[in-house]
């Protein structure tokens, strides 16, 4: 091809391309034009390779893991010095609100603690420090990150499937090694080698705490191992039902960005849902989210007290959560919300409640429980406060102090 026909068909080329991009403005907006442009980045940079929350050198091995212990048990009674690893929480995160729940009663024990951030990305510990203090203003525990290495602790907790290996890795001073198992932590991903990282962690010799029958279950029969475990809590204290509240909405937890909770079928849901019902308000909190078809009040992420008061406008809530019973689920129903939860064998062995309507987790499946729960006579909100587990969360907290003292002292005689 001569000069003259490469530039020709350059030219072409450029032409064609500037006439998509006009079209996806027309059709998608801006920020559907925005999206496609991020999409494309994403792929060339590998920016994939950063959802990889594990640094290569803090892999740990089960086959070749050899982790010493002390040589001699303190004197029953001793105050404890408890190290925690932990990611660095997102204000109001459940997960670290629950963890640290078990780190305040450490500390009412009398037992002196220390979280160990692990943060893959080397953040500013001084900000995360801050997001802790702020929303989690009862935890006294010295805040230092994993790097600085993991010593001087009797025992060491670990709380996620990354925590296990920055605690196999940095925590190889003698100690005692425990691991608090709030999701089976393998279903976060396909299999691949994510799954068989996280899997792995439980093949560490660590003593597994497990919260809940179903992460009980997988870990007996997909590990084999026998863990102790404790139940769930929910803080009654905060969510109740409210005086002179009339209740009208439907109201959804929205994590987009963490599969697990199953954001893409419940929105579908409640598409079918919105177009049987259009009367019916529908809420969002947790994530902003963006292409709905349908009305929705977007909350943000609320404050517990404010959460509840949203809880309190609304008759039904949709709870999903595919690697373990989801909080959200007894918080709404404590509320006095009936509560709509995605089926399964595990989720029905940590939820029993009358007041739950379980639902075959298909946008189908979803809008019918919808359906269901609001064309049905109005719940007794008191009566759906009252079916959820009124101990809170003390003992989850009385179990996991006293597994951490029994692993450290020694059974008791």
């Amino acid at each position: 091809m001569s000069v003259v026909g490469r530039v020709a068909s350059a030219g072409t080329g450029a032409f064609a391309k500037a006439g998509k991009a006009a079209g996806v403005l027309r059709r998608e907006g801006l920020h559907g034009f925005m999206q496609r442009s991020v999409r494309v980045a994403y792929r060339s940079l590998g920016v994939a390779s950063l959802d990889e929350t594990l640094l290569d050198e803090d892999v740990a091995d089960s086959t070749d893991l050899s982790l010493p212990i002390p040589e001699s048990r303190p004197a029953s009674g001793k105050p404890l010095r408890i190290g925690w690893v932990t990611t660095p929480p997102a204000p109001g995160s459940g997960g670290h609100t629950t963890l640290l729940r078990m780190v305040e009663a450490a500390e009412h024990a009398g037992h002196g603690c220390t979280l160990y951030l692990y943060d893959r990305f080397g953040g500013n510990l001084a900000r995360q420090e801050a997001v802790i203090r702020q929303w989690w203003p009862n935890v006294r525990a010295e805040i230092r990150t994993v790097g600085d290495g993991i010593s001087g602790v009797d025992a060491c907790v670990a709380s996620s499937w990354e925590t296990a290996h920055a605690l196999a890795t940095h925590g190889t001073a003698p100690m005692r090694r425990l691991y608090f198992i709030q999701d089976f932590e393998p279903y976060f991903y396909p299999r691949g080698s994510l799954y068989s990282l996280a899997e792995d962690t439980y093949r560490f010799g660590f003593r597994c705490i497990a919260l809940g029958e179903m992460v009980a279950r997988l870990l007996r029969s997909e590990i084999g191992i026998d863990p102790d475990v404790t139940e769930f809590g929910c803080d009654t204290s905060v969510y109740r039902p409210l005086d002179g509240r009339q209740r009208t909405g439907v109201v959804l937890y929205a994590r987009p960005d963490v599969p697990r909770r199953g954001y893409s079928v419940a929105r579908l849901a409640l598409e079918r849902f919105h177009l049987a019902h259009p009367e019916v308000d529908i809420h969002i909190y947790g994530d902003r989210v963006t292409g709905l078809t349908f009305p929705a009040t977007q909350h943000g992420r609320l404050r517990p007290v404010e959460l509840n008061e949203l809880y309190n406008s609304c008759r039904v809530g949709i709870a999903m959560s595919f690697t373990n019973i989801s909080l959200v689920a007894e918080e709404m129903l404590a509320a006095g919300v009936v509560a709509v939860v995605n089926d399964s064998v595990h989720s029905r062995a940590d939820l029993t409640n009358d007041h739950v309507v379980w639902a075959y987790p298909s946008p189908g499946g979803i809008a019918g429980a919808l359906d269901a729960a609001i064309m049905g006579p109005p719940g007794n909100e008191d009566a759906i406060a009252a079916s959820v587990r009124q101990f809170g969360w003390t003992k989850a907290q009385a179990d996991v102090v006293r597994i951490l003292e029994e692993e450290v002292y020694g059974p008791a005689d």
